[in-house]
């Protein structure tokens, strides 16, 4: 019994120290602290306006958004109170039961390509908020930067060994458990968006799919993952929100360890651009 209490106590005193850091952490992952980056579309409904004078977004495409309204809350007492609560739970017990694994792996990234450990990327988050999101990192260092993985002439060049192995098993997004901690992301959910796919954000409108908290993993992501077309995409997010639901969400969970150890779904740098 003492030992019980003493591990009750120890967890605690582990959370404790966790939630702190959340805090201290959470608004500049939000970038609260630089308005320059605030999405001015943020809470804002959208259509995408195609325009060649533009340049090309990571959807391949050329366009920009324009906003048409105001956005329309997605409601219930699972979706904004039971599932949040779910996942400060089990992403606790992640980050706790996976951390020799999660050290493991970044010792390994650093051995085999010495730089960073851990990048971000900024992704549209809630209503469009846009955030940082967490991987380890597996390009190389002499990857060019500020160049999306799919535009590179070669993107199997600059993955690293490790890098390659994390991505196949999809290790590379665990440091995303962090990110569902602190409240950026949840378990389930549609995958967010790159700050600058404006096509597929547009296209998540359609379904109220941007008005829920983006996850990290979502049932597009089972159903075809980085080989769906990006209307197919936003279709199957607007089908998650539809069906948003406890039982929908494990039985998302449960297919998504199906599909990680097929390796089914994964193309490098896929965006779901039109491969016609």
């Amino acid at each position: 019994m003492l030992a019980l209490w003493i591990t009750l106590a120890a967890l605690g005193g582990i959370f404790l120290i966790l939630e702190a850091i959340a805090l201290i952490t959470r608004p500049g992952s939000r970038y609260k602290n630089d308005p320059g980056q605030k999405n001015p579309m943020e809470r804002q409904m959208v259509v995408f306006v195609a325009d060649e004078s533009d340049p090309e977004n990571a959807d391949g495409v050329r366009g920009h958004l324009q906003a048409v309204g105001e956005f329309e809350k997605v409601k219930g007492v699972y979706v904004n109170i039971v599932k949040r609560a779910l996942d400060v739970f089990v992403s606790f017990f992640g980050l706790v039961i996976l951390s020799p694994v999660l050290l493991a792996i970044s010792i390994a990234i650093f051995i085999d390509d010495p730089g960073p450990i851990i990048f971000t990327q900024k992704r549209v988050g809630k209503d469009k908020q846009y955030f940082k999101l967490h991987k380890f990192r597996s390009m190389k260092m002499s990857t060019p930067h500020d160049v999306p993985t799919h535009m590179l002439e070669n993107p199997e060049q600059y993955i690293t060994r490790v890098g390659r192995f994390c991505r196949l098993h999809s290790l590379d997004e665990l440091v995303q458990i962090w990110d569902i901690f602190i409240g950026n992301l949840s378990i389930i959910g549609p995958r967010p968006a790159l700050w600058n796919q404006d096509l597929l954000t547009s296209e998540r409108d359609k379904y109220n799919a941007n008005n829920v908290r983006p996850g990290l993993t979502g049932w597009a992501q089972i159903n075809g993952r980085d080989e769906l077309e990006i209307p197919v995409k936003a279709k199957l997010d607007g089908e998650y929100v539809k069906k948003l639901s406890f039982r929908f969400d494990v039985k998302c969970f449960f297919l998504t360890i199906k599909s990680v150890f097929k390796h089914e779904g994964v193309v490098e740098g896929g965006t779901g651009r039109d491969k016609s």
